[in-house]
């Protein structure tokens, strides 16, 4: 990378911290983020999975960390950033990227699934921008990326509460970014289109994928490494220095799609 590309979206010894960086979307943004020269916290549920991920940074030359949280526990969240900012300082980005989703009809779904999903996906975000924003507030700046999706901006079949999740991820990530803009701090939100991960391998059957690619203009499905040059350009101090409550839609033209 040229020195004025570096400046511009390059992360050089900042410390950022990837909820969900043992899944594969957010492990791929970890990737990313070290690449840009980070110094990644993979945080997630899975010991396993966050030390493969450590591994893989480490042999593209990164630099990165395992710890284990629970998203949707506020004590979690609290004692995760107490242990980041004991071993680096300071937390200058964070992404949001916990996620589940279900395709139960709706006339199926519980109360005990609507909460796990609403907890995971938007509940978990809001503990991720008011403990991490207030810890960034106080330091003088920094950057949260959420992660929505193309249901944030319309809804789609087969998965009614991680529809109204996602939206809702959209409507928080502006009313916070209205609120820290003043002391500094940017939140922003990269929404993505179809990509292969756990949380919807489920829902990606045959029939349902034909109907995907015939609604994307690019005709495919997303892979996750397409991501990160929208979170560089978003957590970037630099190049997003003025960019803030907004979304990024990476779905190869989806949400532009109608006949």
């Amino acid at each position: 990378m040229s020195n004025y590309l570096q400046n511009l979206f390059g992360l050089n010894d900042r410390v950022a911290v990837v909820i969900g960086g043992t899944g594969v979307l957010g492990g791929e943004l970890c990737n990313g983020l070290a690449q840009a020269g980070a110094k990644v916290v993979v945080a997630g549920r899975s010991a396993e999975r966050g030390q493969e991920r450590v591994a893989t940074i480490e042999k593209l030359g990164g630099t990165a960390t395992f710890a284990e949280v629970d998203a949707s526990s506020r004590e979690s969240m609290q004692a995760l950033l107490n242990d980041v900012v004991k071993q680096h300082g300071r937390v200058d980005a964070l992404v949001n990227c916990a996620g589940v989703n279900s395709p139960t009809p709706y006339f199926d779904i519980s109360d005990e699934e609507f909460e796990r999903i609403i907890n995971t996906n938007l509940f978990a975000t809001h503990l991720g921008c008011q403990i991490f924003g207030r810890h960034m507030v106080e330091a003088g700046g920094g950057s949260i990326l959420n992660i929505g999706s193309v249901t944030s901006y319309r809804p789609l079949s087969r998965v009614f509460v991680y529809s109204a999740s996602k939206a809702a991820v959209l409507n928080l990530t502006q009313n916070v970014a209205r609120e820290l803009a003043p002391k500094g701090v940017r939140v922003n939100c990269l929404c993505p289109g179809f990509f292969p991960a756990e949380q919807n391998r489920k829902i990606l059957d045959k029939a349902r994928v034909e109907s995907i690619l015939r609604h994307t203009p690019m005709g495919r499905l997303g892979d996750a490494p397409e991501l990160i040059g929208a979170m560089l350009l978003l957590l970037s101090p630099v190049a997003g220095s003025f960019i803030t409550g907004e979304a990024i839609y990476v779905d190869g033209g989806f949400t532009a799609m109608t006949i």
